[in-house]
């Protein structure tokens, strides 16, 4: 089988933005202007704080600006799984945070919640649904360490009935604790929400400057505008923050997506998932994948590629090596979809800190807020954290504000070249472990000992 025939053609435009429902871009920002809140960042983590700082207060003059187009994006080029999860998985929130990790699962599912409850409340037309999380094992000393830890574990003939690979050994379900969604649509949602209440948005609109002027924030464009604020919240997430004292604290991971065309009736009886679960293998560099609406299987992740320099470049959406790996794996995964073709294949840039969830801060005396590092979960986490940027932006004293989760921050990455070359040894270091039953060498070991890790 000529597997690069599969996903050479492939549009590299991301599924989620290649329709023609695409909303129209919104003006830029022509003359100067204030604002008593500004949000900088049109993806979930912006779109998410300017709505709910509408709802917090109607009267509050909001100007939400974007760089480039609404959801373009992490926001609008992820694989749209929703997750409760706050933590990156409760066993690395419980590892770091374990006197409030209840709170947190608790925080988690509120927030989850909350989303649906706003798709719904919004008329969103987003495709959100809950569903059951499954993940697999495919080697033995997985279904060995599921078969202890996990509740809710599935045998091999279990698993393969829900979705059938014949590399699958086992697994485990967790109910409730995810939804799908069409993560562009989402945000598309949201920003005609907030347009709805008052917020403004102005596209093309990229900030260059931040600055303290008097009682207020000054932040100039490339387009030669200024904005005074009162407050300020930053949604850049894997982009350079405008805090420059926290940019260590991050580093750009590119992650790689196909998705197939659609399934035929004959094709999706050869798999089943009558369940729609949204997977993921148990692996270091794992897979995630899920169905979409139209019956196309998105098949992500594994691939993890980090780019000398913090760089984040448009070139970098595209890698024909992780191409050729992922569509070699998902036919290794599925051999009974032999002669499906992929339709898309994209790439994007996560915000990765060394704890793997966010974290959060502020700066010129508490009138800018932050939000960053949300390593994958920012569909749903980024809600969350719009949340705690407003609440440390009003200077109260809230259940958010008082968590060691809000209140500390991760170690952060050296700088180069070390920074690169650390990240390289891990990847090799993962990978060893994936071939020898999950056994952790002396650098791993070193990195876990410090919190300084790397996950794909």
């Amino acid at each position: 089988m000529d597997v690069s025939a599969t996903w050479r053609d492939a549009s590299t435009t991301p599924y989620w933005l290649d329709t023609p429902d695409r909303p129209a871009a919104r003006s830029a920002l022509t003359a100067d202007t204030h604002t008593d809140l500004l949000v900088v960042g049109g993806g979930f983590s912006g779109l998410w704080t300017a709505l709910l700082a509408k709802e917090r207060d109607p009267d509050r003059d909001v100007l939400l600006v974007e760089g480039d187009r609404i959801g373009w994006a992490a926001s609008g080029r992820n694989g749209g799984f929703c997750s409760a999860s706050l933590t990156h998985g409760r066993d690395n929130g419980a590892q770091r945070f374990p006197d409030e990790i209840e709170t947190l699962e608790r925080l988690g599912r509120e927030n989850l919640a909350a989303i649906g409850e706003t798709v719904q409340r919004y008329g969103i037309d987003c495709d959100y649904h809950l569903r059951d999380s499954l993940t697999v094992a495919t080697e033995p000393y997985q279904v060995r360490e599921m078969r202890d830890a996990a509740t809710g574990f599935l045998d091999q003939d279990a698993v393969r009935a829900r979705l059938d690979s014949p590399t699958f050994l086992g697994g485990y379900v967790e109910e409730g604790d995810l939804a799908l969604v069409d993560p562009a649509r989402l945000a598309w949602g949201l920003a005609d929400a907030a347009e709805r209440l008052g917020v403004r948005i102005a596209e093309h609109t990229r900030v260059s400057d931040l600055a303290k002027d008097g009682d207020r924030m000054r932040l100039r464009t490339d387009g030669g505008r200024t904005i005074t604020a009162a407050h300020v919240a930053l949604g850049t997430n894997a982009f350079p923050s405008l805090v420059k004292r926290v940019r260590l604290h991050t580093v750009p991971v590119y992650d790689y997506v196909l998705m197939t065309e659609p399934l035929s009736d004959a094709q999706l009886a050869s798999i089943g998932w009558a369940g729609r679960e949204g997977v993921d293998d148990a692996g270091n560099q794992f897979h995630y994948y899920r169905m979409t609406a139209d019956r196309r299987i998105l098949w992500g992740g594994y691939d993890a590629i980090y780019h000398f320099g913090r760089a984040v470049r448009p070139a970098y959406d595209q890698r024909t090596d992780t191409f050729e790996i992922l569509a070699r794996q998902f036919f290794a995964t599925f051999p009974q979809l032999e002669g499906l073709r992929f339709s898309h294949r994209w790439g994007g840039a996560i915000d990765t800190c060394t704890r793997f969830f966010a974290f959060f801060g502020t700066a010129y005396d508490a009138r800018v807020s932050y939000a960053l590092g949300y390593t994958g979960l920012g569909v749903g986490a980024t809600r969350f954290g719009a949340r705690v940027m407003l609440d440390l932006l009003s200077g109260a004293h809230t259940e958010l504000t008082e968590l060691a989760m809000v209140r500390t921050k991760p170690l952060p990455f050296p700088p180069e070249p070390l920074a690169y070359a650390g990240i390289q040894a891990t990847r090799v270091a993962l990978a060893a472990a994936d071939r020898h039953e999950g056994k952790r060498n002396l650098w791993l070991r070193g990195l876990d000992k410090v919190g300084l890790g790397f996950d794909s």
